[in-house]
């Protein structure tokens, strides 16, 4: 009886000790606390937008010609209306000076027959005083009438000429001035084709021909970037956006969605997406936006401060996180989550604050049920 006892307990001990040394070590987790902060609903572009000139124009000249005077260099900064360049006009601008004499002309011939009219209807007068005195005859004062009238008339045919002699000016002037290239609106000149003595030639629609000068603002951007179609119904004009820059990395810059394309963009092998644009409301001093850079927007659909937050990659399929009970395993907790973005999510209910929950998720043997210790954790 005795040795059955005792070859009981070795058997215990054996198969005590086989299960201590075969038991899997418990894996190193790492954990963080649940925390009070601020969450947002966003929703952001899906692939790069662009840094865009609030106005861009893309210069030519309504017609060809040889450039004889260059008067703005890449770079430059230019007022509205400034001339930019001009192409050889000396038989436009004899044409002006030809309308111009001819409008001289029809000035001075007007003045002359105007007063030859006043001269008339003068003696017209004078004669019909004296037909009432009975001094000339009727037949005198008929003769006086129709000259005064036909004088009169031809002042007026006068007058019609030189308004004719004027338009004609108007009108070579206008033809000259198609030899002109002025900045529509004040900006930098971003590129200038061509150099004098060259030909330069229009632009006509369908044509890729390059613009003569690219003139671009240079104190006013907006951001344009492509948003899914799935989050288009839930954005609006005068959303909150949150831009970043790669030029400007760890700086976020405000600003305000002041247009929602009316049309979904469908390009072969891409999500469909809506174009929005947002205009920054302000920009930190000494920075100074580039059109074409890169950006990123994020748009701001709700926000809600001092709540209960995690790192939205801790949550398990929407609903568990991962904790370390009292006896050194792994389980899943369930929770309720408020809003949610890349970066936080809100916990409605299931945690507190302070609480510890399992940061490294996905690491080799981080299962719910296995044993773990909380350690420093290799990357």
């Amino acid at each position: 009886m005795k040795k059955r006892i005792i070859f009981a307990a070795i058997g215990v001990f054996f198969v005590g000790l086989f299960y201590l040394l075969s038991r899997p070590e418990p894996v190193v987790v790492s954990i963080v606390s649940v925390e009070l902060g601020t969450v947002e609903q966003t929703v952001a572009n899906t692939r790069a937008g662009t840094v865009k000139a609030c106005q861009r124009s893309r210069l030519s000249l309504p017609i060809g010609g040889q450039i004889a005077q260059l008067f703005v260099k890449e770079g430059d900064h230019v007022e509205a209306g400034q001339l930019l360049m001009s192409l050889w006009n000396e038989d436009r601008a004899a044409q002006v000076a030809v309308s111009q004499a001819s409008e001289k002309s029809a000035v001075q011939e007007r003045q002359s027959i105007c007063i030859s009219a006043q001269s008339d209807s003068r003696e017209y007068r004078r004669i019909v005083n004296l037909v009432k005195k009975n001094l000339v005859s009727k037949e005198s004062a008929d003769l006086a009438k129709s000259r005064s009238e036909a004088s009169k008339a031809s002042c007026e045919a006068a007058k019609a000429r030189e308004i004719q002699a004027r338009s004609a000016v108007t009108a070579a002037q206008a033809v000259l001035e198609q030899t002109h290239l002025r900045a529509p609106f004040a900006g930098s000149v971003a590129e200038v084709t061509g150099e004098i003595g060259e030909f330069s030639t229009p632009s006509p629609p369908g044509v890729a021909t390059p613009p003569a000068i690219d003139l671009l603002t240079d104190d006013c951007h907006y951001i344009s970037a492509p948003i899914d179609e799935v989050d288009a119904s839930d954005i609006a004009i005068g959303d909150r956006v949150r831009v970043t820059l790669d030029a400007f990395r760890g700086k976020a810059f405000p600003a305000k969605i002041r247009r929602i394309s009316p049309y979904i963009m469908d390009f072969e092998k891409q999500a469909r997406t809506v174009e929005v644009e947002a205009d920054l409301t302000s920009l930190p001093e000494g920075v100074k936006l580039l059109a074409g850079y890169s950006a990123d927007m994020e748009i701001i659909l709700n926000s809600r401060d001092n709540v209960l937050r995690i790192p939205s990659e801790l949550v398990v399929d929407d609903s568990f996180v991962m904790v370390l009970d009292g006896e050194g395993n792994l389980q899943h907790k369930a929770i309720e989550k408020g809003l949610s973005n890349w970066r936080y999510t809100e916990v409605a209910s299931g945690l507190s604050e302070g609480e510890s929950i399992v940061s490294n998720i996905g690491s080799t043997g981080v299962v719910a049920g296995a044993r773990a210790e909380v350690g420093i954790v290799d990357d």
